[in-house]
């Protein structure tokens, strides 16, 4: 099983072309930034977007910069069919992790998605073991950390029963599905606390919490600091 792709093109019938010959992954297709950007809003297991520049509303630029700065970690690669210097500089300095011109050469695009997939995030060898299957959800919380997962969406994404995830996870990892995920988000709170200069109230939206109260008492459960504790502390050090 590979990682999707999810394909972002005004044209279907090159989304169509372009899902057929990438058959040996899970295609998702997008007719418009607008609706890939409502996609990737959703937990998902999304490794790569291919993405068109020239689309009726915000250009592809404009959306590779938004899904960057939302997951600085997820593979792009634009697109063009008008080639220019600047639209390829536009792309780099968005950090788009690669550029092809339209129409595609299928071997180079190819390759150049072989580059740029994470191939340990699932790992076609070994994939239905179920020490794999463990790994993949690990990876999909912390991918997904900022999104709201629930264990349904990730026992769909690694084809297990919730139950039996809930118990193996358990088994394998000494720390309950719910608990680890609370764990990513806390780890990830405090390098927000350390590295930005966000709100409380900030942070804990960023982190999908309906309140900051909620979080604040979270945060100091595990941390034994509450967020500003802990960012005066971090802050204290640096000096």
């Amino acid at each position: 099983m590979a990682e999707k792709i999810l394909i972002v093109d005004d044209d279907r019938e090159f989304r169509e072309e372009l899902k057929d010959f990438l058959h040996e992954y899970e295609v998702i297709e997008a007719s418009g930034g607008m609706e890939a950007l409502n996609i990737l809003k959703r937990a998902n297991e999304i490794g790569l977007v291919l993405m068109d520049v020239m689309m009726p509303g915000p250009a592809g630029t404009d959306i590779l910069k938004e899904i960057k700065k939302n997951d600085p970690d997820l593979n792009i690669i634009i697109l063009t069919g008008h080639s220019s210097k600047d639209v390829a500089i536009e792309a780099l300095e968005g950090k788009a992790d690669g550029y092809i011109e339209k129409p595609p050469d299928l071997a180079k695009l190819k390759e150049e998605i072989e580059k740029v997939m994470d191939k340990k995030v699932l790992g076609d060898e070994g994939a239905n073991d179920i020490n794999s299957k463990i790994e993949k959800v690990k990876r999909f919380v912390e991918r997904n950390c900022f999104k709201k997962i629930k264990l349904n969406d990730v026992a769909q994404a690694v084809y297990l029963s919730p139950k039996y995830l809930s118990r193996v996870f358990k088994e394998h990892c000494h720390i309950s599905f719910s608990q680890f995920r609370l764990k990513i988000k806390i780890e990830e709170a405090k390098k927000l606390l350390a590295k930005t200069s966000y709100n409380i109230n900030q942070i804990s939206g960023k982190l999908g919490y309906e309140n900051a109260e909620s979080f604040i008492r979270q945060f100091k459960r595990f941390v034994k600091f509450t967020p500003t504790g802990y960012r005066k502390k971090v802050q204290k050090k640096k000096k």
